[in-house]
């Protein structure tokens, strides 16, 4: 008979949300192995609703981007590996928006891309989120044909207290994870952290009910979530970078500027991750990820940029990365799933 899964319920006020990666206490500590069910705010903290409500009038700045956390794990200490596979990410409200900034997004002139022609308007779209169909709904602005897409959810930022004492906004990715953006993120995803902290301190929120690789325009279908996530620890092993692994793939992260160096730090760490695993060669394992693997962008628009570095785990010859840990947490989801 399988034993009683340990299910921590953490659902934070208002007062209780947190706007950076360190600098803050836990909310709850948990151990290895504990199923952690959240909710997370979307990235508006809930104040945009209509077409109306512009973020500029209706946000405080900077108080955008909230995440739910921290979350300790026992034992976790540096240079130990946080696991934390995704189990269910799901869309709280019938509806969710997205908006444009006028000085943030790839396609408008920015702080740091100056630009003599004026910068984008400010607008919101609100989509419908059917949950049972599980559907969300473009509706144009300015005519033309909706759209109606598939629900993807997945969320945008996770992480953990930074090293060195050092805190970052929310809206920063780095070495820490963060606001890394990846549609990646979604359930059925191990992601593997560093830690750099007693405890590790797991943070998580940005909520996407879907979001195109490279999240264009600055946002995403931004939501508030329900999500239940597996906490676990590896002792040893801590990866440079944040780490996935889903059923079929092993993905390495980098989050810099230029995004030329994003890309560069994520293929160096997947050559690095999958030739240790194989027992190829670093020279061999460029090759191989060079004829195989895949690119996918992460965000374009965020303080750093992220991508990924993409290769099937049927190319690895049945190498197991961190023993088996992504496997442990599907049985383990599977569980709570099938007891709830």
């Amino acid at each position: 008979m399988t034993a009683a899964l340990e299910v921590v319920t953490v659902e934070p006020r208002a007062d209780q949300l947190r706007y950076t990666f360190g600098g803050a206490e836990p909310l709850v500590t948990v151990a290895p192995g504990t199923v952690v069910e959240l909710t997370t705010e979307d990235c508006f903290g809930g104040r945009v609703r209509g077409i109306d409500d512009l973020p500029s009038r209706v946000c405080e700045f900077p108080y955008l981007n909230p995440v739910t956390g921290p979350i300790a794990v026992e034992g976790a200490e540096p240079g130990d590996t946080l696991a934390v596979h995704l189990v269910e990410i799901a869309p709280v409200r019938d509806w969710a928006v997205s908006t444009t900034f006028p000085h943030f997004g790839a396609l408008t002139t920015t702080h740091s891309t100056a630009m003599l022609h004026e910068a984008l308007e400010e607008l919101v779209w609100v989509y419908e989120v059917d949950r049972e169909r599980g559907t969300c709904l473009f509706r144009p602005r300015r005519g033309g044909p909706e759209v109606e897409l598939p629900l993807d959810p997945m969320h945008g930022t996770i992480g953990v207290a930074p090293a060195g004492g050092e805190v970052f906004a929310s809206i920063t990715p780095g070495a820490h994870g963060g606001n890394m953006d990846t549609p990646e993120a979604r359930a059925g995803t191990t992601l593997y952290f560093g830690v750099n902290v007693r405890g590790g301190l797991l943070s998580l929120g940005d909520g996407h009910c879907r979001q195109g690789e490279g999240e264009v325009c600055g946002t995403a279908v931004e939501a508030a979530m329900r999500t239940v996530v597996v906490v676990d620890l590896v002792k040893g092993g801590a990866p440079a970078w944040p780490r996935l692994e889903s059923d079929e793939f092993l993905m390495s992260t980098g989050s810099v500027r230029p995004l030329e160096d994003a890309f560069r730090i994520s293929q160096h760490d997947l050559v690095s991750w999958a030739g240790g695993l194989a027992g190829w060669d670093p020279m061999d394992a460029y090759q191989l990820v060079s004829q195989a693997g895949l690119a996918p962008a992460g965000n374009v628009v965020d303080t750093n940029y992220t991508m990924l570095a993409k290769l099937a785990k049927r190319y690895l010859g049945g190498a197991v990365a961190a023993d088996g840990v992504h496997d442990r947490l599907r049985e383990t989801a599977a569980a709570y799933l099938a007891q709830r």
